[in-house]
């Protein structure tokens, strides 16, 4: 399959806590191709099922060249001082923001088989965790951000050519 579409800003998919897989058939396996798909795109480092119109918690992942997938992963250890980093989002395209997030982070969740799985990093590997993790709890990194650097990435929001 090809890559699908990413959802933008304002769609109410974005904003909707995902449903956990509760069975693995073929629409979840396809959904995971296409997942994957998606995330191989230069300059993608995770594609969540909500960001293709999918309420499933799934996403895909590609940091440091290891691409992969993680169903119903919930965050089950975050650790060190918050730190503000430079970050983006595909469905805020071509914006950039100071975002607090942990410098480490582990998830857990099953693969297409059922077993559990776990995933875990720092740097760009954590930051990838809690985005993703945000999204199929229906937040976008702009819910993040501190009172003034929302203000300005919400002007800069109403001001792009996308939106």
């Amino acid at each position: 399959m090809p890559e699908r579409p990413i959802r933008l800003f304002g769609d109410p998919v974005l904003k909707t806590v995902s449903a956990p897989v509760e069975q693995v058939d073929d629409r979840v396996r396809a959904l995971v191709t296409d997942l994957v798909d998606s995330v191989r795109v230069p300059g993608r480092a995770g594609v969540a099922a909500s960001q293709i119109g999918v309420n499933l918690r799934a996403f895909s992942y590609n940091v440091d060249g290891e691409v992969g997938y993680i169903l119903n992963p919930e965050i089950v250890e975050v650790s060190g001082d918050k730190q503000l980093i430079d970050e983006g989002c595909l469905s805020v395209p071509g914006l950039w923001h100071k975002t607090p997030r942990y410098p480490f982070a582990r998830v857990r969740g099953i693969d297409l088989d059922g077993n559990d799985i776990e995933l875990a990093g720092d740097g760009l590997m954590a930051q990838a965790l809690q985005h993703e993790v945000d999204h199929l709890d229906g937040l976008l990194y702009l819910d993040r951000l501190e009172k003034d650097e929302r203000r300005s990435a919400m002007k800069a929001v109403r001001e792009s050519d996308w939106f």
